[in-house]
């Protein structure tokens, strides 16, 4: 529902059909380079992330809780990139580039649902290295697949509860006449900008949830790594070490991207003024950042380019048995 003011200075209720995502404009040739550029990424990002779920399931030696998150990862960057990319190309074919109220709403949603989650996972990530580094006698108890299981359900229920809280408290303020969403999805600071009532406690609310999960997440992953860091400092093999860097270096590679554009955009009180900066930051972080993640561990980590190329060879003795 959005509202208008009548000649007496008091809100009027109109009906509110959808919202006009106005993306980031330009001719026809910015709109195909756009849509372009966006498939392109996406495509990439549906591939990596299905392949590294498929290695990691068909591979028994991949096996392992570390595995098993990172699996998880890949199957979050791949929802998360959906809530927004399918939507995003559709409006750029689309000459009314409407989203319905209810549209907008599932979007939110589902974004803020996938982001929350994935900013606990990259946390349990950096816990579970910290365990299997620091502690490597007490690790199959302590990450046992039961608690394994625990621990991703708990970034999920984490996630669900911050997208409803979001997503309640954006859409119960009252809208005014203008529709135009300025950027390219359904966010709550452009949302913010069309309100026609007071947003200081969503504001306040963004901030202190966002930062919150921010804080509390980079927490986790930092004193992990100290102690990670630490443990590697005394070990005496140089191959071991190597090992282990490359393996860590990974996660923080992911958690720097991740971390880095998610406090630019919700971190800072400021942030919902400055929606053309937000644009392409948001481009960065909801579109590119999936299609890394799997092209950060395959490329970097021998584990998986290993399974890769098992599976690989298994495929072709396959099609050579067929024959």
């Amino acid at each position: 529902m959005a509202t208008r003011v009548n000649r007496n200075g008091s809100l009027l209720a109109v009906s509110l059909q959808g919202f006009v995502l106005v993306g980031f404009g330009g001719g026809a040739e910015t709109q195909n380079l756009l849509f372009a550029v966006i498939l392109a990424l996406y495509t990439v990002t549906i591939l990596g992330n299905i392949t590294m779920m498929v290695v990691i399931t068909l591979d028994a030696r991949l096996h392992s809780p570390m595995y098993f998150f990172l699996k998880n990862l890949s199957f979050v960057d791949l929802c998360y990139s959906s809530a927004i990319a399918p939507n995003a190309l559709a409006n750029i074919l689309s000459s009314s580039k409407v989203i319905s109220f209810e549209g907008c709403a599932a979007q939110l949603f589902f974004f803020s649902l996938f982001g929350t989650t994935e900013a606990f996972l990259l946390a349990v990530m950096a816990y579970d290295r910290f365990m299997a580094i620091c502690s490597p006698l007490r690790y199959p108890v302590t990450m046992c697949p039961l608690t394994c299981a625990c621990l991703v359900l708990g970034t999920y229920c984490v996630g669900f509860l911050n997208s409803i809280v979001q997503t309640s408290l954006t859409f119960q303020l009252p809208f005014c006449s203008s529709n135009r969403i300025d950027y390219f999805y359904c966010d709550v600071p452009p949302l913010l900008q069309l309100a026609c009532g007071s947003t200081a406690l969503n504001e306040l609310l963004l901030f202190s949830f966002c930062g919150f999960i921010i804080f509390t997440t980079i927490l986790v992953i930092l004193i992990s790594y100290g102690y990670i860091t630490m443990t590697i400092l005394r070990m005496h093999s140089g191959s071991r070490r190597h090992k282990v860097f490359s393996t860590c270096g990974s996660h923080m590679m992911a958690v720097s991207l991740f971390y880095g554009t998610a406090f630019v955009i919700y971190a800072q009180p400021g942030a919902v003024t400055s929606m053309a900066q937000g644009k392409v930051i948001s481009v960065f972080y909801t579109l590119v950042i999936p299609m890394l993640n799997p092209l950060i561990y395959s490329l970097r980590n021998k584990d998986v380019k290993d399974a890769l190329r098992r599976l690989r060879q298994r495929y072709s003795l396959g099609k050579k048995e067929g024959e």
